[in-house]
């Protein structure tokens, strides 16, 4: 049976501070009957060779030095394999090493692709008379990288209770718009109907 095991004791140092990614590249474990994996995640637009250095105990793993593991962009990759010892809780430490100069000789495993979220939490209200619109800005969304929240307002009340509240025209107007509300940073637009406009405009929010 597979578990997520959380380790007691968690250190991350990132070696080169100067990296032009946005986001760290984060740890994750799973534990798999007497094996502890270790994977990293990136959840940036860009591809990273990662070197994880584990101290601890409780555990065995390969001898030597660790090698660069490939993690692309937005993807979780295991970074390293270790052997729980009989009757052990493990405990360990690691230590990243992450580079943006991606090397021939680094290791190419197997990634699991991810949604990451964008610059800023981003909502889509669909509207009753929306439909062209709201269809084709949602199918692009679904094959971005992005993860976003889609509501429709007919099916909740409330939601329509308070949009309603906050546009000029009211419920009326809401009735007659064909294109979708976009909530980001707190702003709603109106006018925004295509993939392309809604990035533009959340690059623009500071």
């Amino acid at each position: 049976m597979r578990t997520l095991f959380t380790s007691l004791l968690l250190l991350a140092l990132f070696i080169n501070p100067l990296l032009a990614q946005e986001r760290p590249i984060e740890i994750e474990d799973e534990r798999n009957n007497n094996r502890l994996s270790l994977y990293a995640i990136n959840k940036n637009l860009q591809d990273f060779d990662v070197i994880v250095y584990v101290n601890g105990t409780g555990f065995r793993q390969r001898a030597g030095k660790p090698r660069a593991v490939r993690v692309p962009a937005r993807s979780r990759v295991e970074v390293s394999s270790l052997i729980i010892e009989r009757d052990q809780e493990p405990k360990y430490e690691y230590t990243l090493e992450v580079h943006e100069e991606l090397s021939r000789r680094s290791l190419v495993k197997e990634a699991e692709l991810i949604r990451i979220q964008p610059k800023w939490p981003l909502t889509i209200y669909k509207p009753t008379l929306c439909t062209t619109n709201c269809d084709t800005l949602i199918s692009a969304l679904d094959e971005s990288p992005y993860l976003y929240t889609l509501t429709e307002i007919d099916a909740y009340p409330k939601v329509r209770e308070q949009l309603s509240k906050l546009i000029v025209g009211g419920e009326e107007r809401l009735d007659e718009m064909d294109t979708p509300i976009v909530m980001m940073a707190g702003k709603m637009y109106l006018t925004l109907s295509t993939y392309d406009e809604v990035m533009s405009a959340m690059e623009e929010l500071e």
